[in-house]
């Protein structure tokens, strides 16, 4: 077989070379397991051969890219990847086909993401063939654009065979025997379409080592049928021709001769053998002995034979709908399924047929010549038909209606019609040419070629249909200019399709025999007395999906074709001639076995992924029911409401927007500027912390909550392996960005070290390369995304609430830092529009109502703090000038009061509101008592905030601060801060205008409290100078110096010593290492908790409550807080003491931790005991506080046993005195 295109001819050298050469060792896959042992490995070498042909052929297109020979020839590569596409194109129909779906039935939700992986790739090459075919080959950019999208695919391809191996490859090991792995390889290999065979198996053999190809002969040899005509068919073209002695038919229709070379049985060998088939006298027809001379018997226009096909089509078409006519007329929907089988082999006929006019007969007749219009709206009304037919099998018996009938007859009419029309067109434009340009050999050789444009597993079902539709001189002369036009190479093959053909004869006779003189098997050498198959007239050969398959969930477009006609009652000569019948010495041909596999699937999906050069990402074609479910949920997105989990996925949107300015501006960083490749390096810097954040957050979140529903199992696997090989192309180009800035930088320097045009050469080498990987994670990214929208988005509709998925973008946000936060928020609303940002702003407060998110967000965003926050009061726990309580009363309508107001109430008004709040019945007690108290003393706080003012403006006119002096955290050591923190400055005090430390400092000596939040001044202990708060000295002495490790402008917190992070939802500063990595944020309880704690028990607002002992604010506390089982909280401190005499909540009663120790005591201290007689029988009512169930227990004065969860944390509600049942079990 030859290379796609010739060895030499100019051009790029690397390009018209042969291909790159391989390592001759055996790969390691293969030493370790090889395909001898398990059949599936096969795969692996057919990887391993695709790799190396991507390799070679990005490697061609980065030296056609880096050549300054601008006349260097472009089209040796389009050749090689037009072979490449060809190979990989029907690789992947036939795992679609075959693999895929076998793998579904034994384990689910595996398949769909690589089939629409498989579409994105297809979609890669239509867009690379439209820049190999563009008129700008010769500029610049150009070139680097092509190097860019052969990297792209490579990258994309190689990505996706590394997960296969990873995922798919061992799940088939592990499922599926050796005999299934085998079988499937088979229907497989049975999938790809004939010529394309002859192609794929050389080129396979000429790329890998001697050893894999002797363990993939080794394991054909198990894997093919042992019979001697298949094993000859595949070894034969496995073995046949070299690729530099054969040529394909390209997409336009150039075509070089092949040469023939391979050991073969010959047409005029088979000739020679002695026929076991005689010809019968018993025949209802006249036959004529021919002899065997073929050129002397064959008509003058081999051509017509085309009329043949369209006849045959014709004729099933009008019998298909006359079926669905008689379905109209009896309303009977009982054998719509057979109906069903008989549309899905008629459009693979139909689509098969188009393929070869369009590929073959077409291009070679007239290069203008094209119906692929024609072609493209029959697939469309075969799908609609077939679309509705499943609509009605799977809504069931109750939808059968009037109105299915007619549109079932409608869209027949429509196939019908339109298919006439466009038969009638081809007869009158294109058989007059073809008969006046061709001689007759040229038109057998294209007809035989059309015919291996179909898989050999639907060749061996049209066959038999076709020419038992013919009469007898007709199909004689069929297989006569079949045999004349077959290379002698192909001559096992021909012999196999003339059995298969001999399977439709209408007479009692082999037509075979008739045609070469012989019975075909007997030109075959070995051994046939084994079981063979025949084609009696009691075998049926073409089958029918089985009971078992339909019990098993087997979709009925995945079944076996079927001729049978008993859906309409077809006339009976119809029947009759569809009834396939030979004599009783029948042709020994064999069959191959996969039409009635199990395991096997119709090539309908193949067929129609031939039919459309490319496939639309935005609505995949998946013939599949396999793949149905998945996108058939995903229409309910328009129009719908909005779902929160569609807010979280709007990150896709910005990455892909700052994708494509890395993919377009990579190709300007070749001008050198330093200050554009800086910028360059901030903006992916940029995107790769966001994007590692959000993958994060699907592999910890996301993705297991689809994984802990049963039926999505396995869903998110393949989108875990695809983070880690974004991550690996992220780093990828982070470290060429750092070889491109020392090389600028080295460039830039006075004393270069090497040459200048050397430098420029690698630079503009590193920048072609940069912008290659800009262009495949733009490419794999985009892909992901778009996965993740057909197959993940539908699935939260179908099995998430709306409170689970607020739930889930709760867990997501909570994750996320306060410093991610302030990067991305503005980077994702920048990508979004108004409406789109408001919603998604929306869905971020409804998920974190609970928290301090908003207060958070509004100080952010505004730049200052808000004058009156949750956060505040919360911060502070007081009242005192902080305005605490106008937050405290935002939800209470009869109570709103500012601060400002109550300075200028008077005695009588204060009281008349305080008597209001107190006759408020919607108030929670303790909020009541709060608001009581503290308008109480308001009128004293508010004085306490005038006179401030007042020390704060004299302070300002020079005269000095009190505190104006540096405090040690250690005075040994000199280290600045106080006992509380280790810090370089001091706070000035916004109430009082004092300088301290830290606000413990200064509460600990005021008779007010410090709100830390409304600092504006601080003094650097170092220079002593009071400035502008901030994170370094502005004081030009002090040159830059720290205040602290930590600093936040939020919070003006300082801290030189602990690792410190910002909650945005507490909206304060806490211990840790920061959310998402020790520690995160619960939205129901509004507290953060460490990443062990994931799986606690939520109470909403829990820690904003009093410590139940010590009655400080938890939420503020700076002092160690410990969960208890039941949900509440309390200082750690406080819980050791506590326990000492204590084991229930102090709030709920509960238990706090397992007691089972302590009540197993209990039960022996009770077993020893012997109550009184007088209280033996006496019973007691009991009301447990671990598992709130009600009971009887015996009497006791201290323990009372819960017979439900044998708890002592129980309590008496009534004691029985007169009862003598105490064992009863709890209610």
């Amino acid at each position: 077989m030859a290379t796609p295109f010739p060895g030499g001819g100019g051009g790029v050298a690397i390009m018209a070379g042969p291909m790159n050469p391989l390592d001759p060792s055996p790969s390691k896959t293969c030493l370790k397991n090889s395909p001898v042992k398990s059949p599936i490995l096969i795969f692996f070498l057919f990887h391993k051969a695709i790799r190396s042909e991507l390799d070679g052929l990005h490697r061609a297109a980065v030296a056609f890219a880096t050549d300054e020979d601008s006349s260097a020839d472009i089209k040796p590569l389009l050749e090689r990847y037009h072979f490449l596409r060809s190979i990989y194109k029907h690789h992947c129909n036939a795992e679609d086909e075959v693999i895929f779906p076998a793998l579904d039935i034994r384990v689910k939700n595996v398949a769909q993401t690589y089939s629409l992986e498989h579409e994105g790739e297809s979609l890669l090459f239509n867009q690379l063939f439209e820049l190999l075919n563009s008129n700008s080959q010769n500029e610049e950019s150009y070139r680097r654009e092509l190097a860019s999208c052969t990297g792209a695919l490579q990258t994309s391809i190689s990505q996706h065979m590394s997960k296969e191996e990873e995922q798919v490859f061992p799940l088939l090991i592990e499922k599926f025997s050796y005999e299934e792995q085998a079988s499937l390889l088979w229907q497989f290999l049975c999938s790809i379409p004939v010529n394309m065979m002859a192609e794929f198996l050389p080129w396979l053999s000429s790329s890998i080592s001697s050893d894999e190809y002797q363990d993939m002969r080794k394991c054909l040899c198990k894997v093919v049928p042992q019979e001697k005509l298949l094993q000859q068919v595949v070894f034969a073209w496995m073995e046949g021709v070299k690729m530099t002695d054969r040529h394909i038919t390209s997409k336009d229709g150039s075509k070089v001769l092949c040469q023939d070379s391979g050991p073969s049985t010959s047409v005029s060998q088979i000739e020679k053998e002695h026929c076991a088939c005689l010809s019968s006298k018993t025949n209802k027809r006249k036959y004529t002995e021919q002899n065997c001379d073929l050129s002397g018997s064959i008509v003058s226009c081999p051509i017509d034979e085309i009329l043949l096909w369209h006849n045959a089509i014709k004729r099933e078409l009008h019998e298909i709908v006359e079926a669905a006519r008689k379905i109209q007329l009896s309303g009977d929907f009982s054998d719509l399924s057979v109906f069903n089988k008989r549309l899905h082999f008629i459009a693979e006929v139909c689509i098969f047929h188009s393929i070869a006019e369009d590929e073959i007969i077409f291009p070679t007749v007239d290069t203008e010549l094209s119906f692929a219009q024609e072609h493209a709206e029959e697939k469309i009304q075969f799908d609609r038909l077939r679309c509705l037919i499943e609509s009605i099998q799977s809504a069931g018996a109750n939808s059968s209606s009037s109105d299915f009938c007619m549109k079932l007859c409608s869209h027949a009419d429509q196939i019908m019609d339109s298919i006439l029309k466009h038969f009638q067109n081809e007869e009158v434009q294109v058989l007059p040419l073809a008969r006046k340009h061709f001689r007759p050999e040229r038109q057998r050789e294209l007809l035989y070629h059309s015919l291996c444009v179909m898989p050999l597993k639907l060749i061996e079902c049209v066959l038999p249909w076709f020419v038992g539709s013919l009469s007898e001189e007709e199909a004689s002369s069929f297989l006569r200019n079949m045999h004349a036009a077959a290379p002698a190479s192909d001559s096992a093959l021909v012999t196999l399709f003339s059995g298969w053909a001999c399977k439709g004869c209408n007479a009692n006779f082999c037509l075979s025999s008739t045609v070469t003189g012989c019975c075909p098997l007997n030109g075959i050498e070995g051994d046939t007395s084994q079981p063979i198959r025949t084609c009696s007239a009691e075998e049926k050969p073409f089958s029918v999906q089985s009971d078992r398959d339909v019990a098993n969930g087997r979709p009925a477009k995945h079944s076996s074709i079927s001729l049978e006609k008993n859906v309409a009652s077809p006339p009976t000569e119809n029947v009759n001639t569809l009834r396939l019948s030979c004599s009783n010495q029948s042709c020994h041909v064999p069959g191959l076995g996969v039409n009635g596999n199990n395991l096997g699937v119709s090539s309908l999906t193949t067929a129609k992924s031939l039919r459309s050069s490319s496939f639309s990402p935005s609505a995949p074609s998946l013939n599949s029911s396999l793949f149905n479910w998945g996108t058939d949920v995903s229409s309910s997105e328009n129009g719908c409401t909005v779902r929160p989990i569609d807010n979280i996925f709007k990150f896709h949107k910005a990455i892909c927007k700052d994708l494509e300015f890395l993919d377009v501006e990579s190709g300007k960083l070749n001008d050198c500027s330093e200050t554009f490749l800086r910028q360059f390096i901030g903006r992916f810097r940029l995107l790769w912390g966001l994007y590692r954040a959000h993958s994060n957050a699907e592999d910890d979140i996301v993705f297991p909550a689809l994984e802990s529903k049963e039926t999505l199992h396995n869903v998110s696997h393949s989108y875990t392996l695809d983070h880690k090989q974004e991550e690996k192309l992220f780093e990828d180009i982070s470290s060429v960005l750092t070889e491109l800035t020392q090389l600028n930088e080295c460039m830039n320097c006075a004393n270069m070290l090497v040459d200048r045009n050397d430098a420029l050469k690698k630079y503009n080498e590193l920048t072609t390369k940069l912008q290659s990987m800009c262009k495949s994670i733009r490419v794999t990214l985009d892909q992901h995304v778009l996965r993740e929208e057909l197959e993940l988005w539908p699935l939260f509709d179908k099995h998430f609430s709306v409170e689970e998925q607020e739930k889930i973008v709760g867990q997501i946000i909570g994750t996320t830092g306060a410093e991610v936060l302030q990067s991305m928020l503005p980077w994702v609303t920048s990508a979004l529009t108004q409406e789109e940002q408001n919603k998604m702003m929306d869905t971020w407060k409804q998920a974190t109502k609970n928290t301090m998110f908003s207060e958070w967000l509004s100080e952010w965003w505004n730049g200052a703090p808000a004058s009156s926050s949750h956060s505040d009061t919360s911060e502070s726990f007081t009242p005192a000038g902080t305005g605490g309580c106008d937050n405290l009363e935002h939800t209470d309508q009869t109570f709103k009061p500012g601060w400002k107001d109550i300075f200028r109430m008077n005695q009588s008004e204060l009281e008349s509101e305080i008597r209001k709040v107190s006759r408020d019945s919607t108030l929670d007690p303790r909020r009541k008592d709060y608001l009581i108290q503290n308008l109480i003393t308001s009128r004293w706080i508010a004085s306490q905030q005038k006179s401030p003012q007042a020390t704060i403006g004299e302070s300002s006119k020079g005269e000095d601060v009190l505190g104006c002096s540096p405090s040690f955290h250690d005075p040994e050591k000199q280290t600045f801060g106080c006992e509380h923190y280790k810090r370089n400055c001091k706070l000035r005090a916004a109430c009082c205008g004092k300088l301290f430390t830290c606000r413990f400092c200064h509460d600990k000596v005021s008779d007010h409290i410090m709100d830390r939040k409304a600092t504006a001044e601080i003094m650097c202990m170092k220079c002593l100078e009071i400035q502008p708060v901030g994170p370094v000295c502005r004081t030009p002495s002090c040159g830059g110096f720290s205040m602290a490790k930590y600093y936040c402008n939020i919070c003006k917190f300082f801290d030189d010593e602990r690792a410190v992070y910002h909650c945005p939802f507490c909206n304060l500063c806490r211990v840790g290492q920061g959310l998402g990595i020790d520690f995160f944020h619960c939205m129901t309880c509004n507290c953060c908790l460490g990443t062990m704690l994931a799986d606690h028990k939520c109470r909403e607002k829990g820690l904003e409550i009093n410590c139940p002992i010590c009655c400080d604010f938890l939420f503020t506390s700076s002092a160690t807080v410990r969960g208890l089982p039941c949900g509440h909280y309390m200082h750690s401190d406080c819980f050791r003491a506590y326990t000492c005499s204590h084991y229930i909540c102090p709030i709920c009663s509960k238990s706090m931790g397992d007691m089972a120790v302590y009540f197993g005591m209990l039960d022996a201290l009770l077993a020893s005991e012997e109550l009184p007689e007088e209280y033996r029988d006496h019973c007691q009512d009991i009301l447990c506080n671990d598992c709130d169930k009600k009971g009887k227990a015996p009497f006791h004065w201290l323990y009372h046993k819960c017979q439900s969860c044998g708890s002592y944390n129980t309590k008496v509600i009534k004691v029985d005195s007169s009862s003598s049942h105490c064992l009863t079990s709890n209610q």
